[in-house]
């Protein structure tokens, strides 16, 4: 776990964006100028549509925007902040001619008005107000982050050692740009993982497109990456946006990446490294402005060595990586995702069920999981809907997953090889089901004392009477 010291959040070092719109672009310098001697990072945008544009495809906290300019007045550019920027706040600048038209914006839901000629502290302050609501939203955000921690990210569910590592690691590099390759058997959560990513960065309020590659003939895939012309080929009846501009300003996510043909890699590869594509049957290129994660199941790197895969586009790929164990790995997060599949299920289907069986949890810890986290969420579903009594019990259980052996039953050799108890004295049978359950546990002894229906201090107890944390 992540030292305390390293937790303390602090509210000035929120790094707040600010853009500037004018159409007077020494004035508009002038501005960023002021504002960045104080530590806000500014962007100046010297015309309506080009500070539109940047709306649309980027994201900042403040806009401070001219009120009069011959493209695109503020008005217009208040309108385009509150659909693309919902959370940004927008300060209009006015000549004194103007301000009944600055009143009527603050009633539309603009922040404040600044008269020109300005009051650089005036200006500071304003933007220090304005961007003061946003600092305190962002830290309780994080600090929610730090008091989950324990129990996961925004749904990412774990409190194995391998989850609290990767829950850091996504605490990390979420408010990033980076890159994000995420490798793992299918089932593991790597969707839920990008979309966590998505949720917790800066590009939240933009859109978050995921693609399936495995699912895509080459063709149509190139089709669904990057669009086409109406006419650019047999049955493009319309034109065509792709994900990657659907995409623009948000996280696009492609799904089973190493299935992707050697065509639409150098394709992508280009993607990357200019920050525009090309709809298919179109020579005009189009800036977009992407976070690119990427999940796969194979080895990419062995694809690599066959050629199979290109080198290139690996590295602009793998740039952060996170390796999902399988479930079988984690398994102490089983009882976790239990809880969290059966809460989200009996409110989906409206049942009334709120425990299960220690028999049926002893089951579920001991199954294998092929499917991961996925097969484990469908079968905690199909429990729920089978269920008849209220209570989630081994007969509930799909017939693939066999429940535990009993006390006094003979211990099968699809469980762990052992011979038979039968016979043997109680206290060698207690101490076999103990060092049995700590093992499926992987060690956590409250949870193996929930399973084993005792007391933690009992278990403590027996743990040393069986010298079992020798």
């Amino acid at each position: 776990m992540p030292d305390s010291n390293e937790n303390n959040l602090d509210l000035s070092a929120i790094q707040i964006r600010v853009l500037i719109i004018d159409d007077d672009e020494p004035h508009a310098q002038a501005v960023a100028e002021s504002l960045e001697r104080v530590d806000y990072d500014c962007t100046v945008a010297t015309s309506g549509v080009q500070g539109a544009s940047l709306i649309e495809s980027d994201t900042f906290d403040v806009v401070v925007t001219d009120l009069k300019m011959d493209d695109m007045d503020g008005l217009a550019i208040l309108a385009k902040a509150q659909e693309e920027l919902p959370d940004a706040e927008v300060i209009l600048l006015t000549g004194h001619g103007s301000i009944t038209s600055a009143v009527t914006a603050m009633q539309h839901g603009a922040y404040t008005y600044l008269t020109k000629p300005l009051d650089i502290n005036e200006l500071r302050a304003a933007v220090e107000k304005a961007s003061s609501r946003l600092k305190l939203a962002r830290y309780n955000t994080q600090l929610k982050r730090q008091l989950d921690e324990k129990f996961g990210f925004e749904g990412v569910v774990g409190n194995s050692p391998q989850m609290r590592k990767i829950i850091t690691q996504l605490q990390q590099l979420a408010p990033t740009d980076s890159s994000v390759l995420i490798l793992g058997e299918n089932g593991t959560g790597k969707e839920l993982v990008a979309k966590a990513i998505h949720q917790n960065s800066r590009r939240k309020s933009k859109p978050f497109v995921p693609l399936n590659i495995s699912a895509l003939s080459e063709g149509i895939l190139e089709s669904e990456l990057f669009g086409h012309e109406k006419g650019s080929f047999t049955g493009a009846e319309h034109k065509r946006i792709g994900q990657f501009e659907y995409a623009n300003g948000g996280t696009l996510f492609l799904d089973e990446v190493g299935e992707m043909p050697m065509s639409t890699q150098i394709k992508l590869l280009r993607v990357l490294e200019d920050g525009q594509i090309n709809r298919v049957g179109s020579n005009e290129p189009i800036k977009v402005n992407v976070r690119l994660v990427a999940a796969t199941n194979a080895d990419l790197e062995k694809m690599v060595e066959e050629k199979q895969f290109r080198k290139d586009l690996f590295y602009r790929l793998d740039v952060v990586k996170i390796n999902l164990p399988p479930l079988r790995e984690r398994r102490a997060d089983i009882p976790l995702l239990i809880d969290h599949f059966l809460k989200e299920m009996t409110a989906r289907h409206g049942r009334d069920i709120e425990q299960m069986s220690k028999s049926a949890r002893q089951a579920l810890m001991s199954y294998d999981w092929p499917g991961n986290i996925r097969q484990l969420r469908n079968y905690i579903e199909r429990m729920v809907v089978v269920d008849l009594d209220g209570l989630l019990d081994v007969d509930d259980l799909p017939d693939e997953i066999a429940p535990p052996p009993r006390l006094g039953d003979e211990p099968s050799a699809a469980h762990d090889g052992s011979d038979s108890l039968v016979g043997q004295p109680l206290s060698q049978v207690e101490r076999y089901y103990i060092e049995k359950t700590l093992e499926v546990t992987e060690g956590n002894r409250e949870e193996a004392a929930r399973l084993l229906g005792i007391g933690e201090r009992t278990l403590y107890r027996k743990i040393k009477e069986y010298k079992l944390n020798q």
